[in-house]
């Protein structure tokens, strides 16, 4: 059992983090990948991408409730030995590893291309993990109500894109499903790196002061990342025509670049400098998760310890090495699979797995 009375999260929070987890750098790229596999019905898989997403939630929650009040973690070492419960965090902090460096060099590069060009990625690195750091030091709680405060703060954010729609084309959206339904049952694959992030579930459910409440938690939070999705998504398409949308790479980005104010010449600097703050809730989510699996692995009091470990590697390693653009898409696909396994499933396998041994366990076992 582990202590969760100093770091128990409210459900507006839980909420928020997964939220967070779900919205990241990916969205800059969203409308491009789906206007390639889909053309102009690439926006119709996002709805499909949030019913597979919901299965998934109710999933997982389920085999939390199952786990009879401990950590998934040592659920696994209950049932399958102390050494599978090890390797299932290092599994597990292995795709957060992933998911958060994916994160953090999406956004090093967006600002060196947009903001800061003669910067060095590794001092980029640097600053962006000092504030994560202590961030992330501070638990559940305090990530949660970091959470809270960068909704508060970007919620203008989209907004802004309204302003477009004097410029919009609505035909652009139109026929819908105009080479039939398989290219946008093929699109829904793009939707799946963009939603991931629910296997955090694993690690914040404990924290979760109404675990009861779970289930609509995550609903919400599905409802939010979609919503927020289709609304880009359908901005760009009829703005800039499914066609010209496969042109830019972040078109979310380079829409900015149309919107004019008379008090600010470049609308897109605020912009980036405001989503990092919400692409931070990406990587510092999985910092956390990632230390408190290593913290397990090598039976620590604290994740202390391994959180300053991986920052150092981080930096470190960004001194000597910073992937490109092309780089960081192959990332993106090996994430696409990966978590494929890990939040699609990984849950379901455990599920059968822990429904079957808490049929026929001895009594008292867990």
């Amino acid at each position: 059992m582990i202590n969760t009375d100093k770091n128990s999260i409210t459900y507006t929070q839980f909420v928020l983090i997964i939220t967070g987890i779900q919205i990241s750098v990916a969205v800059l790229s969203l409308p491009r990948k789906l206007a390639e596999a889909a053309g102009s019905d690439g926006w119709l898989a996002l709805p499909l991408g949030f019913i597979l997403n919901l299965v998934c939630s109710y999933i997982i929650v389920a085999v939390m409730r199952s786990c009879s009040g401990r950590t998934l973690i040592d659920t696994v070492s209950a049932m399958m030995g102390k050494w599978i419960g090890k390797a299932f965090a290092l599994a597990l902090a292995f795709y957060f590893l992933n998911l958060m460096y994916d994160g953090l060099v999406r956004a090093i590069l967006i600002v060196k291309i947009w903001l800061m060009p003669n910067t060095q990625a590794y001092v980029l690195m640097l600053l962006l993990l000092f504030p994560a750091y202590k961030i992330a030091l501070g638990g559940p709680r305090i990530i949660g109500r970091y959470a809270e405060l960068v909704t508060v703060i970007s919620c203008w954010l989209p907004f802004v894109y309204l302003f477009t729609l004097k410029y919009a084309h609505w035909l652009n959206l139109l026929p819908f499903f105009k080479e039939g339904f398989l290219p946008v049952l093929y699109a829904v694959k793009s939707t799946i790196y963009p939603t991931l992030g629910l296997a955090a579930v694993f690690i914040l459910y404990p924290y979760l002061k109404n675990k009861e409440k779970a289930a609509p938690a995550l609903f919400i939070s599905n409802m939010i990342t979609t919503t927020v999705y289709l609304f880009i998504t359908i901005i760009c398409f009829i703005y800039y025509s499914p066609h010209e949308s496969k042109f830019y790479n972040d078109p979310i980005i380079s829409i900015l670049k149309t919107i004019e104010f008379r008090f600010i010449e470049r609308i897109e600097i605020p912009f980036i400098s405001f989503y990092l703050f919400v692409f931070s809730l990406v990587w510092i989510p999985s910092m956390y998760i990632v230390s408190y699996c290593m913290s397990l692995v090598f039976e620590l009091d604290s994740h202390r310890t391994p959180l300053r470990v991986l920052c150092i590697v981080l930096i470190v390693g960004t001194f000597f090495y910073m992937p490109t653009f092309n780089q960081s898409d192959k990332i993106q696909h090996f994430l696409t699979w990966f978590g494929f396994s890990m939040e699609y499933v990984l849950p379901s396998i455990l599920l059968i797995a822990i429904t079957i041994y808490n049929r026929y366990r001895p009594r008292n076992a867990l």
